[in-house]
């Protein structure tokens, strides 16, 4: 039997529940130090923050794995009950840091095994990637699979098929995030995620970035998206929007009863 409407994929995480009927905001910390990222923490509290993501490759130390278990674990005893997602995105798919696949690798081992994180990104097509899910799920951390593209927006078949391979992988949340060139573009990435959506075991984060796809930030939801990412200081990618913006979509559709499709 296929997705419905009552009986979405969902995700507990702690306190938190990751499912596309109660969407859910999550914040990205780019800072380059601990002062920084401190700052960012507070923020993103402030602004009320569902989750919050570490984007490890702005962090100046990244090349020092006890540095970045450290500063993760300091991240995650700050957060408290807020689920932490930690994230080495390379320069491929829209980073800040280009890394070999063995640096990748220890990465994400430093992350799950001494970091504290409740969720790590992994880039399902890295040639670690079935090794860095297995890794995460050893040390009892979740995974979300990602794959963005700032250049384009892939057909909708294939979409679909990045979001399917991502689930059969292990993942424990499939997302993509593609860059549109026309409004055809938005449509083909919030079809795709109707499409996977009405199949999928696993929630799905979904997301046409830039002005053009602000629509699918605010309103993924009615499509089968969980999460969107917006910002309580610096954007990690283009056309999030603020948090308050953001909760007060999120919180006009539910007023109105907008409920993701079966």
């Amino acid at each position: 039997m296929g997705t419905s409407i009552t009986d979405p994929p969902a995700l507990t995480v702690g306190d938190v529940t990751l499912s596309c009927r109660d969407p859910r905001i999550i914040v990205p910390l780019t800072a380059a130090d601990a002062a920084g990222l401190d700052a960012e923490v507070a923020a993103a509290l402030d602004g009320g923050a569902d989750l919050v993501e570490w984007r490890v490759d702005h962090f100046t130390s990244r090349g020092d794995v006890d540095a970045v278990a450290a500063q993760c674990r300091a991240l995650a005893d700050r957060l408290g009950a807020v689920p932490l997602l930690a994230t080495v995105r390379t320069a491929a798919e829209g980073g800040a840091t280009v890394v070999t696949d063995d640096e990748y690798l220890t990465l994400v081992r430093a992350l799950c095994e001494r970091g504290a994180a409740r969720l790590v990104d992994v880039e399902y097509r890295q040639r670690a990637a079935a090794t860095a899910i297995d890794l995460a799920h050893a040390n009892g951390v979740l995974v979300v699979a990602s794959n963005h593209d700032f250049e384009a927006t892939p057909a909708e078949d294939d979409l679909v098929e990045r979001l399917a391979t991502m689930e059969r992988m292990g993942a424990d949340v499939a997302k993509v995030a593609v860059m549109p060139r026309s409004m055809l573009d938005v449509h083909t990435l919030l079809r795709a995620t109707t499409v996977q959506f009405a199949r999928a075991r696993v929630p799905l984060i979904t997301m046409s970035m830039g002005r053009l796809g602000l629509i699918s930030r605010l309103s993924g939801q009615l499509f089968g998206s969980c999460a969107t990412f917006a910002t309580a200081g610096a954007a990690s990618a283009p056309g999030q929007v603020p948090v308050a913006d953001a909760r007060a979509a999120f919180d006009l559709l539910r007023r109105l009863g907008g409920g993701p499709v079966g």
